[in-house]
Order: C-alpha cells, then structure tokens, then sequence
C-alpha cells in the first residue's frame, strides 16, 4: 500500500493528522462541551484549509494527479460526512442525550471510524485488486444509494431493531438514566451499570459503519491508491465533531443538500459502472461534485428567501 508514496508523504501525513486528532479530542475536548460556533467555525476552517495545505503537499512531492484525486476524494467524503450529521441529530433526539454528553459520544465514533475505515478501505483495495468485477458492485450500490436517498422523504430511525443494540441490552446491565457524560454508573447498592451513553455509541459506530460502505466505493471511484483514498476520508472524518457543532441547528436550511449529495454518488456510481469503456477524467468528476454541491447550497438558499418573503 505505501510503496507508491515516499516515506516524506506517509510522515507528513502520519505527524499532521497526530497532531490534528490530540489537539482536536484531547484539547479542544479536554473538558468534554459543546463547542460555540466561533469554535466550531474555527477549527473546522483550519481543518479545511489544512486539507488542501496537505493536498498542495502531494502537488509538491508526487504531482498534480495525485494531489486532484486527493482533494476529489476529500469533497466527496466531506460532502457524505455532511449528510451524515442528519442521522447524528435524528439519534440524538431519539435517545434525549444530554447537550453536555454529546461531544463524548462523537469524540469516541470518531475513533472507531477512523479504525473502521482503515479497515474497510484495505479490504475495499484486496478486492478490487484480485477481483476487477467488484467495481460494478460498488458502481451498483452507490446508484441504488442515491436513488433511495431521492426518494425516501425522511430519515428514520429506529435503534431498537438495531442488532448490536438488542445484543447489548440482553447480556449488559444498564441503567433508566443518564450520569452526566459517563458511560457507566453506580447504583445506591454499590452496583455498577453501563448508561444509555453506551447505546448511543453503538448505533452512533453502526451509522458510520453503514454510511462507509457507501462513501468509500464513492472515493474508490475517484482512485484506486489507498493512502489517497484513507487520507481523504480521515480529513474529512476529524472535522466532523467540529461540524456537527456548527451546522447542527442550521441543517435544516440545506434542504436540497441531500438532493446534492444523491446526485453526487450516482455519478459517481454511474462512473464506476462505465469504466471498462468510458474514462471519466478525475478534473471532469471533480468539476460535477463541486457543481452538484454549488447548486444544492444555492437552490436550498434560494427556497429560504422565498419562504421569509412569503412569511413576511
């Protein structure tokens, strides 16, 4: 997997994403609250501009070819990461937890995506490369994912036909409420039981679990290199904590952004699909995401406006 790529790259890599992940879950969130949105703003700039910092990086030392599938693969997973704040939000109401226990909840998912993620896209890499057919899979299951995501109207949610959670709570003891941020508690008798924290955080891993089979095809289309594929998602995935926070009471003015993002893995399904005959140049993709984003951000700002005149 890192052959193609100087020990420079994979340093550099390795020592800024170190660096972004203590002081993001260990700074920033050394006292687990909720950022305000002048930290969340922040931080979630300095993340964006350090994604495309590192990918000038990969311009510098191996190209530009490598350095636009970087930066492809990265608006494709922060795009997926963006729609995947709609579920963080649906899970949240669903399980009541408190404003003060959520930042722990996403400090932890992010952890486990990142191990989850490294896994899945050196499995998604074995595959492809002992068996080519497995790209029309992929091509196949983003297609049938943006179409559902046009179609279904709503989210739902509904943890209790979760496996892992029904696994949980038939063999764990738990506890009917809360203890602030804390993922056990104890009761009056000495007693020790896991809280409902614990619950969250399953079905919080199980999402992202599910949402990375589809982005990660979706970044597979754009490369075949691992590194550029897992670099991108990790990019994306570290500032997800910090947009949550900033985009959380807000999402729902970005009404066509999931229309967007539907549009965004059809094509690059559609692409996926086509590739024993047709190449899609990386410029060309890069050129329908950011215009397919554009327009959703635009069209769900211009529905805003029509409904505040009409209100007036």
């Amino acid at each position: 997997m890192s052959g193609t790529h100087s020990p420079a790259v994979w340093f550099g890599f390795s020592a800024l994403v170190a660096v972004l992940l203590f002081f993001d879950l260990f700074v920033l969130n050394r006292k687990s609250h909720v950022l305000t949105t002048r930290e969340a703003a922040t931080w979630s700039g300095t993340l964006v501009v350090l994604a495309f910092a590192f990918a000038g990086f990969l311009w510098w030392r191996e190209g530009f070819t490598h350095a636009l599938e970087f930066t492809t693969g990265y608006l494709v997973e922060l795009s997926l990461s963006v729609d995947n704040l709609f579920v963080f939000i649906l899970i949240f109401q669903y399980f009541a937890v408190p404003a003060e226990a959520q930042p722990k909840v996403l400090k932890w998912g992010i952890i486990g995506a990142l191990v989850m993620r490294a896994v899945m896209i050196a499995l998604g890499a074995l595959l492809l490369e002992r068996f080519h057919w497995v790209i029309y899979v992929f091509g196949g299951v983003l297609i049938l994912t943006g179409i559902k995501m046009l179609i279904q109207k709503e989210e739902r949610i509904e943890p209790e036909k979760n496996p892992l959670v029904r696994l949980a709570k038939r063999f764990l003891p738990f506890s009917a409420a809360y203890d602030g941020d804390r993922f056990t508690t104890t009761s009056g008798t000495g007693r020790r039981y896991f809280t409902p924290l614990v619950l969250v955080l399953i079905v919080v891993e199980w999402t992202d679990l599910v949402f990375a089979i589809d982005s990660i095809p979706a970044v597979f289309a754009v490369t075949n290199d691992p590194f550029l594929v897992y670099s991108s998602n990790v990019f994306a995935i570290i500032g997800l904590r910090a947009l949550f926070f900033l985009l959380a009471g807000a999402l729902d003015s970005f009404r066509y952004l999931k229309t967007g993002v539907a549009g965004v893995l059809v094509f690059v399904g559609v692409k996926m699909a086509i590739s024993a005959w047709v190449k899609v140049p990386t410029a060309a993709s890069l050129g329908v995401i950011v215009a397919a984003l554009a327009a959703a951000v635009i069209a769900s700002q211009m529905a805003n406006r029509r409904d505040a005149a009409a209100a007036a």
